[in-house]
């Protein structure tokens, strides 16, 4: 096995001829196909986003901040990452050389952790807001704008190392695509690869599996809210827990445990959640779909969000309350012993009328 201390002195070619590629040329353009379309569904999907929250201004929340954060990491990847990968699949092999190899594996690292993190924040946001009843002010945005800078500043602390000397960044899978050297046993790689998994990929899902648990738990009668939060949960385990798996099996299993075609096949993934973050957390959202078919003068309550975000904007009038069946109604009230479940009663069955359309949110 090769050390970090010559690694660094390879190129890009001397580490394909070490890893061998051994996909057809058929596997290549399968693998470029699939590049091809989460590309133009990763641009599609977050550039509607960005333009959605650019062409409401009532959409311009605190928590809808972090919704944008996760979709500018999502398109960076996507300009940044995706058409490097899709041209050497096109090509069978890495095409811009060492360079711009370390350059592909730092770029994508810190992107999609910004993303992650940011799912995880996403997630207590709608924990603190939804379960502790939290009001905040919907015009301060300090917070949002910390925790959005947070989540950079902390990407930058996991994916500089590999380029100060802490493992590395080359090749993986059948050499089409650029990560860190999660299959170098040197004792830097392998510790690198551990903490990445731990503090980058495991403790986000944690916080995650816990805020959306406690929140399945108060709305357990709410069908469509349930299928909400699984969905959340099961696109993150889909999109990354393969590719964790397969680095922690690269760099603590038997040699060879890995083969090129399983260890591309999670990087394919990982780039897939560009495409269904913007559909889950965002178009998926009742607050942006459920103009259609209503009043054009209603919007209703997305799941997980309170509905002091809905009414924040200077073209969203106060909301005025709407049972279920229509007639006015105040504000659920509840004891301080259910306080909890009454939040969630306002935010199941609940609808906002006045803010003026579907693009209110």
């Amino acid at each position: 096995p090769r050390t970090h201390s010559n690694l660094s002195a390879h190129n890009v070619q001397d580490t394909l001829l070490q890893y061998p590629a051994g996909l057809s040329r058929t596997g290549h353009t399968l693998v470029a196909v699939c590049l091809g379309f989460i590309f133009v569904l990763g641009i599609l999907n977050n550039f509607l986003v960005l333009v959605v929250f650019a062409k409401f201004q009532c959409l311009w929340t605190p928590i809808n901040l972090i919704l944008l954060n996760i979709s500018v990491s999502d398109i960076l990847v996507c300009l940044f990452g995706t058409p490097f990968s899709f041209a050497a699949s096109i090509h069978g092999r890495w095409m811009i050389g060492d360079p711009g190899c370390r350059w592909y594996g730092f770029a994508n690292s810190l992107f999609g952790i910004v993303s992650l993190v940011s799912l995880s924040v996403l997630s207590y946001e709608r924990y603190s807001h939804v379960l502790r009843c939290a009001q905040a002010d919907v015009s301060d945005f300090r917070k949002a704008w910390l925790c959005v800078g947070a989540s950079w500043v902390y990407s930058l602390l996991w994916t500089l190392p590999p380029l100060l000397g802490w493992s590395s960044y080359g090749p993986e899978g059948v050499g089409t695509s650029c990560s860190v050297q999660w299959h170098v046993r040197s004792a830097s790689s392998v510790s690198y690869v551990l903490c990445l998994f731990i503090f980058c990929l495991l403790l986000p899902l944690l916080l995650m599996v816990y805020c959306y648990g406690r929140i399945l738990l108060a709305i357990r009668g709410v069908t469509a809210r349930l299928l909400m939060v699984l969905s959340m949960v099961a696109a993150y385990l889909l999109c990354w827990m393969p590719y964790g798996v397969v680095a922690l099996v690269g760099a603590f299993g038997p040699g060879g445990a890995v083969t090129p075609l399983a260890g591309t096949l999670p990087a394919v993934l990982a780039k897939l959640s560009t495409v269904v973050n913007p559909v889950i957390y965002v178009f998926f959202n009742s607050q942006v779909t459920g103009g259609r078919g209503r009043d054009p003068n209603t919007a209703p309550l997305a799941p997980g969000t309170p509905t002091l975000h809905l009414s924040s904007g200077a073209p969203c009038p106060p909301p005025r309350y709407l049972t279920p069946a229509g007639a006015p109604s105040s504000p659920p009230t509840a004891s301080p012993r259910r306080r909890g479940s009454s939040c969630m009663i306002s935010l199941s069955t609940t609808i906002i009328e006045g803010c003026g359309g579907v693009g209110c949110l």
